[in-house]
C-alpha cells in the first residue's frame, strides 16, 4: 500500500501483507507524526518507488531521501496507546540484554531492531522517544552509520523530541562536547553499562528541564 500524509505530503510504502486484514491500523508520519490509518481508502501514489539492491541482496525501496529506506521484510508493530518507544541497537547479546534491562528500568518498550535497514523502516513507523545506538551495530562504524543519517535528516520539530544516546568503547560517558560532535543527547562508553540506568536518568532528565519551557511556549502558540 502506497499511502501519503495529508498534513505534509510525505509518501510512505507498507506492503500490504503487513496490515491485519479485516482491521484498520495506524501508525505515525515519521516526519509530521500525523496519525495515519491504513485501509483502502488510503491516498495512494500512482508510481511506486522502484526497488533497488540491498547488500544483503535482499530488495529495499528507495524512499523520500538517500538516506531513508523501506525494508520489505519489516515488521508493522502495533503498541499500546501511550506507550514510551525506545528504539535499541546494540552489538553482542550480553550488551543487548544490558541494554534492555536499562530500557526497562526508566519505563520504556524496548523495541530490537535487526540490522540497519529494519532500524530505519521502524522510524519510519514509529515514532520513538528514545533510540540507543551502539558503534559496529551492523558491522557498521558510528562515523558511516545510515542511522545517524537519518535522523540527522529528521525535521527540527521531530528530532528534538528524541532523545539519542550512542555508545562506544573510546567514549567517556556523559562527555558533553563529544555528544555535541556526534549530534547525540548523550554518549556512552562500553564499560559502564552496569550504571547505564542511572546515568540515563539523569541525563533524560537534565533534557527534559532543558527543553521544557521551549516547549510549554510552543504548545501555547499551537506549534507543538
Amino acid at each position: 500500500m502506497d499511502i501519503i500524509c495529508e498534513k505534509c505530503n510525505t509518501r510512505l510504502n507498507i506492503p500490504d501483507e503487513k496490515i491485519p486484514r479485516g482491521q484498520q491500523a495506524t501508525v505515525s508520519c515519521p516526519k509530521c507524526k500525523n496519525r495515519l490509518t491504513l485501509n483502502a481508502s488510503s491516498p495512494r501514489r500512482k508510481n511506486p518507488t522502484p526497488a533497488v539492491e540491498g547488500k544483503s541482496g535482499s530488495h529495499i525501496k528507495k524512499a523520500d531521501s538517500d538516506n531513508d529506506y523501506w525494508d520489505d521484510d519489516a515488521s508493522l508493530d502495533f503498541f499500546e496507546e501511550g506507550a514510551k518507544l525506545a528504539l535499541v541497537m546494540g552489538n553482542e547479546a550480553q550488551q543487548i540484554k544490558k541494554l534492555g534491562r536499562t530500557i526497562e528500568d526508566l519505563g520504556y518498550r524496548c523495541v530490537l531492531a535487526k540490522n540497519t535497514r529494519d532500524a530505519i523502516s521502524k522510524m519510519r513507523l514509529h515514532y520513538f522517544n528514545l533510540v540507543l545506538l551502539s558503534d559496529g551495530f551492523d558491522g557498521i562504524d558510528l562515523a558511516q552509520s545510515p542511522i545517524l543519517q537519518h535522523i540527522n535528516n529528521l525535521s527540527m520539530s521531530v528530532r528534538r523530541r528524541v532523545f539519542l544516546a550512542l555508545v562506544a568503547d573510546e567514549f567517556k560517558t556523559m562527555d558533553h562536547m563529544m555528544a555535541f560532535a556526534m549530534s547525540a543527547n548523550m554518549v556512552i562508553n562500553g564499560g559502564d553499562l552496569d550504571r547505564l540506568t542511572s546515568v540515563m536518568q539523569h541525563a533524560i532528565s537534565d533534557n527534559e528541564k532543558f527543553y521544557k519551557v521551549f516547549m510549554d511556549t510552543m504548545v501555547e502558540v499551537g506549534k507543538a
